[in-house]
């Protein structure tokens, strides 16, 4: 199974914030949306990615003056991606081995989605249960 499968089964919307957006608007948002993470993006340019992790390890080191900065002085700038043509295997192999738990997924430069390990697992959850009920089928038809 693809990216681009899950994707067209959850929606490719994304939530997002400004570099310059004040962190404390930033949690607001995470909060408002029930969401770990959004996408720092300028405009359609992706310049970073903000995780409920980025924001526990600012607040412990700093404390909550932190809120008041920027979300770009916070976010992961390094953003690892996927692509839609990229299977469930490859991007839970990258997400276990970064230790994160979203990717953006990337057509050429421009975001196309985003995938949680909750999308993951919520995919796997409905493949396993699909293919229970075609073996259930299968049995009742002999």
């Amino acid at each position: 199974m693809t990216v681009r499968a899950i994707l067209e089964s959850k929606g490719r919307y994304i939530y997002s914030v400004e570099p310059d957006e004040r962190l404390s608007a930033a949690v607001k948002t995470l909060a408002e949306r029930r969401v770990g993470a959004v996408l720092v993006m300028r405009g359609t340019r992706l310049d970073g990615i903000l995780s409920e992790r980025d924001i526990v390890k600012v607040l412990a080191d700093r404390g909550a003056a932190a809120l008041d900065g920027p979300v770009h002085a916070v976010m992961t700038r390094d953003v690892v991606s996927c692509a839609q043509s990229d299977t469930v295997g490859q991007i839970m192999e990258v997400m276990t081995s970064g230790k994160f738990r979203h990717l953006p997924v990337l057509d050429k430069e421009r975001v196309v989605g985003l995938i949680s390990i909750g999308d993951i697992v919520k995919w796997r959850l409905n493949e396993y249960e699909s293919e229970q009920q075609a073996l259930h089928d299968y049995i009742k038809s002999a």
